[in-house]
């Protein structure tokens, strides 16, 4: 009977690693943990040195790249637990395995930096680092992505938390940027501005807007998992989650940027509505704007009225008639069918609105121009 049981287990365990979809991104994290029986590092990791303890106020470690070039991407795992430890395990590794470390509660490590690219993301808990002499403390499904040379340390604290670094190369890091300068002008103007503001603060501290944090660790799970798979495609495959991953950054999180870049952001943004809203006359709603593009109403009148000084019935009011003067102009079409055309099922109030503006009727406006 006990071997059954254990036959049971045993099938039940293999189901549920072969099946990894059933768990979120904090489980699949604790199974790649702690489901090893290796509590010694590799030996490509052993000079990587997975936690260090400050040994000096002046000097400053340069981390390097831990796998072969042909390598462009890593994943480090910590768990902060009880009693003051460190779990941590690295992929891709060609054995599994698990380091521990204890630590005394405001613990720092030696102030670092590396020769690749950071994006840590918190699973769960707080963390908190020194970075260029400032000390943050990080939330859940926050991210932070810190540049090459940049100086910093992490202090542990006696709350428990789990955080995934990723370790990107240079190389990797200027392809992905090249992929979303192409995609539009909100990415391409977040691609430029994440690009200035990394290069003017060396990091660049992101925080979730609603649905961003699900979205993102979907995509992080999945490049997780690809990491670990390491087989011969597994590098086009982690290449193409991580422009994912920037894409989410740069749609569903939001990051600080400087006066100027914010005005030409607003402005790019205003661009974007003002197409939206032309391609959907018939049919818009500042509900539909807000579905759209993930802001509340209200910013949608705030933006509008900045760049117009008019509200968004008003706006939208001049779109239309801006349409209507154009069919009235280029078309045969008769003005019962161009006042549907634009999005108003009551005529008299078109003609009313329309006289108002042109002085003339419809008809008139066709006639005369």
């Amino acid at each position: 009977m006990c071997c059954d049981k254990l036959k049971i287990f045993k099938i039940f365990h293999i189901l549920l690693l072969s099946d990894e979809v059933i768990m979120n991104l904090k489980q699949y994290i604790r199974h790649l943990l702690y489901d090893n029986t290796t509590y010694e590092s590799p030996d490509i990791y052993q000079r990587f040195r997975i936690v260090c303890p400050e040994y000096s106020q002046h000097d400053i470690e340069v981390k390097p790249y831990p796998l072969p070039e042909s390598e462009h991407m890593f994943g480090l795992i910590w768990d902060i637990h009880e009693p003051h430890t460190v779990s941590a395990t690295i992929i891709p590794s060609g054995t599994a395995f698990t380091y521990e470390k204890r630590f005394e509660p405001g613990m720092r490590t030696q102030m670092h930096s590396h020769e690749y690219l950071e994006l840590f993301y918190i699973v769960d808990g707080e963390y908190r680092q020194k970075i260029l002499g400032n000390e943050f403390t990080f939330h859940k499904g926050e991210l932070c992505l810190i540049d090459r040379n940049c100086e910093h340390q992490e202090i542990l604290d006696s709350g428990s938390s789990t955080i995934l670094f990723l370790g990107i190369t240079n190389a990797i890091f200027n392809d992905i940027m090249k992929h979303l300068s192409t995609s539009g002008r909100i990415a391409s103007f977040l691609n430029m501005a994440l690009l200035e503001q990394k290069n003017l603060q060396q990091y660049l501290h992101f925080r979730p807007q609603p649905e961003g944090m699900e979205k993102m660790e979907q995509a992080l799970y999945q490049l997780l998992s690809e990491l670990k798979q390491h087989d011969v495609a597994s590098p086009l495959i982690c290449q193409g989650l991580l422009l994912r991953i920037f894409r989410i950054l740069g749609t569903n999180y939001e990051f600080s940027l400087s006066k100027q870049l914010r005005k030409q952001m607003n402005w790019i943004l205003f661009e974007e509505i003002t197409d939206y809203m032309e391609n959907h006359l018939t049919q818009i709603s500042i509900t539909g704007l807000s579905e759209e593009f993930h802001f509340q109403e209200d910013y949608f009148n705030r933006l509008i009225k900045t760049q117009t000084g008019l509200t968004y019935t008003e706006y939208l009011q001049l779109l239309r008639l801006r349409r209507a003067e154009t069919l009235l102009l280029t078309t045969d079409a008769t003005i019962d069918q161009i006042t549907e055309a634009v999005g108003y099922h009551n005529k008299g109030y078109f003609y009313k609105i329309f006289t108002e503006r042109h002085q003339l009727t419809p008809a008139q406006f066709r006639k005369k121009m």
